[in-house]
């Protein structure tokens, strides 16, 4: 859901709860099978630090599960996954759940900096005149508060802005970026129309009369409504909207991982095998957001395959400039051989199997869960499809990637 909405009142280890109940009712599955639990967030809410572990006994879990965060901005859910494959493959458990988590709604707000060192030095401060010397240090600057911001540390850019530069630096027009985010919040409704989107889990918020059903966020706007946006980082002159760019959002993911041995003892019809993954990373100043175009060769190579072999993409929209400047860098035989070294170009993306159930930009991107909601399109998206491969690729701060190759399991049933 947006933030700042419906979910507003929880904390986010209840969401995280919520899509781990979730998994267990839709499958039936019975938790005591259940070796690990790994969960991706972002913004930590300082109370629950170790988010999976607070969101696995909260969902009834046994305390003898072990679980543990991880963070990789954007990709941090992606990062569950192979963590637990990593787990998996060197023999130390069967059965795991990965997930993440993002909650906007709450995010932790700081003193200032000197406003803590003077709180952290209260405790030592026993008398009445110790105490007072403190309070007369205390300045109006230091009240101000510290806020969370979508930047770079070291850069310090927002990712609005780098997404800005980068669709100038490859030529995406403002009405490119209108007409790619109205395809995403398009295709989302379509999808969510024709029952596509399974996955969503009804939740009941504590003290609301409904079920929360739905995604709120897609919404179809006409090409004038978004051409009236104003451009909200780089003014006036920036092409980057709030119309083509991922809203801040609340929601969490989870999916059971298994070993196919596993799984043919428990009688499980798995969705899909993920194949190989790739992780990259590059200037997080001028290539940022560029993770697609460098993980998308890379996991190919190690599949022994070609774009032309996919028959299912599912990119992360983090902005609609972003998403169209990878999809430029990949079909550009200029950037294969000086930015990566290739003699060929990656290829020219077939638009007709991306993101056909929406992404990002409609339906949201909490950041700590969009991995596993990527995955679990790909896996669906093959069997509707009848497609045999799935591609991943995302970008993340920090100027990361990833790409993961999901092939298709024989048995897989919607």
């Amino acid at each position: 859901l947006m933030s700042g909405t419906d979910y507003k009142s929880l904390m986010p280890h209840d969401l995280q709860r919520y899509a781990l109940t979730g998994l267990v009712n839709k499958l039936g599955l019975d938790k005591s099978l259940v070796d690990y639990i790994c969960i991706g967030t972002v913004i930590q809410e300082v109370k629950t630090s170790n988010i999976a572990r607070e969101a696995a006994l909260g969902a009834g879990f046994s305390d003898r599960i072990p679980a543990h965060t991880v963070t990789m901005a954007c990709i941090s859910s992606n990062q569950a996954i192979t963590t637990c494959l990593g787990l998996m493959n060197a023999g130390v458990y069967d059965v795991c759940i990965a997930g993440g988590v993002e909650f906007m709604s709450d995010v932790p707000i700081r003193h200032s900096r000197k406003m803590r060192q003077l709180l952290l030095q209260v405790p030592k401060a026993k008398s009445v005149g110790a105490k007072l010397g403190l309070l007369a240090q205390i300045r109006p600057a230091f009240l101000a508060p510290e806020l969370p911001a979508i930047a770079e540390f070291s850069t310090n850019e927002t990712m609005g802005h780098s997404a800005d530069r980068l669709a100038a630096t490859f030529g995406v027009t403002r009405q490119e970026q209108d007409d790619f985010s109205r395809r995403s919040h398009t295709m989302a409704s379509e999808a969510r129309e024709k029952g596509y989107l399974t996955d969503i889990v009804p939740v009941k918020v504590p003290k609301s009369k409904d079920f929360v059903k739905i995604d709120n966020g897609i919404r179809v706007s006409t090409p004038e409504q978004m051409a009236k946006l104003k451009p909200a980082f780089i003014k006036p002159h920036g092409t980057v909207t709030a119309a083509n760019s991922s809203y801040l959002t609340d929601g969490a993911s989870a999916c059971l991982l298994m070993t196919e041995e596993k799984a043919k003892q428990l009688g499980v019809k798995p969705k899909a095998y993920l194949r190989t993954y790739t992780y990259v990373s590059q200037d997080p100043k001028d290539q940022l957001l560029l993770g697609p175009a460098y993980a998308t060769p890379k996991v190919l190579d190690q599949a022994g395959l070609t774009l032309k072999d996919i028959d299912v993409l599912e990119y992360h929209e983090a902005f609609a400039g972003q998403i169209l400047a990878n999809i430029k860098a990949m079909d550009s035989e200029k950037f294969a051989a000086d930015m990566m070294g290739r003699k060929e170009k990656i290829g020219t993306v077939d638009m007709s199997k991306f993101n056909l159930w929406g992404g990002s930009l409609s339906i949201g991107h909490p950041f700590g869960a969009t991995g596993v909601r990527l995955a679990m399109h790909t896996a669906n998206r093959m069997i509707r499809e009848d497609g045999q491969f799935g591609l991943i690729a995302a970008c993340a701060a920090g100027g990361q990637g990833v790409g993961m190759l999901l092939e298709r399991h024989p048995d897989a049933q919607l």
